[in-house]
């Protein structure tokens, strides 16, 4: 069990909670982002519907927990907002650097990129989107994807080395579509009451896992409608949340799970999980930074071009906002937006010193959010969304007296 999760000194708790049957009907799995929560909730799903004892062998070739393996179980239901785009494009790098070189981890890393993929598609099942104007469209996307991975399944042959190529690409560029266009940032209200009515539902194929990712993030009536199901859970569900911030989590809610804490790893374990799942070797990097380096912008550059676009509202002048999106590649994926925009939340934090400037501060923070609302839930061109962003900051540093300070 939890083979897959290493340095967290929490699994023994929950091996010991899932063996003596001890283990509730919804439980929190709490840490820092990086931190193997996923991962660990995964495994927990896959361990839960198990059909063979003694229960949850990594080795075990039963049904369910191959199905689980390859994240194609009808049992189990993922949801909330996730970055998924930087993990795919380094399982791709992965999986062809070792199906090129004929690693003796090529098996591994398939599994990896498959994987890697169905942790964003599983976010669209047609049971909780149900209702969507969109669906449609992303059916049909989530259609291509799906022929796409078949052709690289077990137990198929892989194809040749140029038709593999590409076939990766295409899958990169379909799911970061899928992602940027149509992956909501907080769960809407509809999608946990159809949740709730799949949860319901009597399995014949083992237990159901419910896995919400990111919970801190709900809308207070999102928050309502699961409280709702956690405090009478059904015996044949299990409801796992996730979050980097445990204190952002109503306190109704947190007196229905148990919570287990993930640590946080230093810097030499995070290499020994980049190494172990990506075989990179001797990085001295962080697990966040090393994703970010398969950005085609570097974060260096993000950073520049926030830092940038803050001291021309200092100065009052108007940056050259086409060149700003094209330095930072239209911001595509929507990753790139969302650094921008906490490099100017990190710039305005010294404002929070004075009572004008956390007046000022409170305008900014508001501003952020709805441009990057405008953008990714509204389409909204970015050079277009960034306009109304400068003219609404600078006239919040006019009225402020010139409030905010050159970095």
């Amino acid at each position: 069990m939890f083979e897959n999760l290493v340095h967290q000194e929490i699994k023994k708790s929950i091996i010991s909670d899932i063996k003596n049957t001890n283990l509730p009907g919804a439980i929190l799995y709490a840490g820092p982002e990086a931190c193997g929560k996923l991962s660990a909730a995964l495994e927990t799903a896959r361990i839960l519907s198990c059909h063979i004892h003694p229960q949850g062998k990594w080795t075990c070739q039963c049904p369910s927990c191959l199905q689980h393996k390859a994240l194609s179980c009808s049992n189990l239901m993922l949801m909330g907002p996730r970055d998924c785009s930087l993990e795919i494009l380094a399982a791709k790098d992965t999986f062809l650097y070792a199906y090129k070189n004929n690693d003796s981890f090529l098996y591994a890393t398939r599994y990896l990129f498959l994987r890697s993929i169905r942790k964003l598609t599983l976010r669209f099942n047609p049971i909780i989107w149900q209702g969507e104007k969109d669906f449609s469209k992303i059916g049909s996307l989530i259609d291509l994807i799906n022929e796409d991975l078949e052709i690289l399944d077990f137990p198929r042959a892989l194809p040749a080395a140029n038709k593999l190529e590409t076939i990766c690409d295409d899958l990169v560029k379909q799911s970061i579509k899928l992602e940027n266009d149509f992956l909501y940032d907080s769960i809407p209200v509809n999608q946990i009451r159809n949740m709730e009515n799949w949860a319901h539902i009597k399995s014949e194929e083992g237990k159901k896992t419910v896995i919400i990712e990111n919970a801190d993030r709900m809308a207070s009536s999102v928050r309502n409608a699961l409280l709702k199901i956690l405090e009478e859970p059904p015996s044949d569900c299990e409801f796992i949340l996730l979050t980097s911030n445990r204190n952002a989590i109503m306190q109704t809610i947190l007196s229905r799970v148990r919570t287990y804490t993930f640590a946080s790893r230093n810097i030499e374990q995070q290499n020994e999980v980049i190494s172990r799942v990506f075989h990179k070797e001797n990085l001295q990097s962080n697990i966040q930074d090393f994703l970010l380096s398969y950005l085609t912008v570097s974060p260096q550059t993000i950073k520049e071009e926030a830092k940038n676009f803050y001291n021309a509202i200092c100065n009052r002048k108007i940056p050259d906002l086409s060149k700003l999106v094209k330095n930072c590649e239209d911001f595509y994926p929507r990753i790139v937006l969302k650094i921008f925009l906490m490099n100017l939340t990190e710039l305005q934090r010294p404002l929070l010193y004075s009572q004008k400037g956390t007046e000022a501060s409170a305008k900014c923070m508001k501003l952020l959010r709805e441009c990057w609302d405008n953008i990714t839930l509204y389409n909204q061109k970015p050079q277009a969304a960034f306009e109304i962003l400068l003219r609404d900051m600078s006239h919040i540093n006019i009225l402020n007296e010139g409030v905010f300070q050159v970095k």
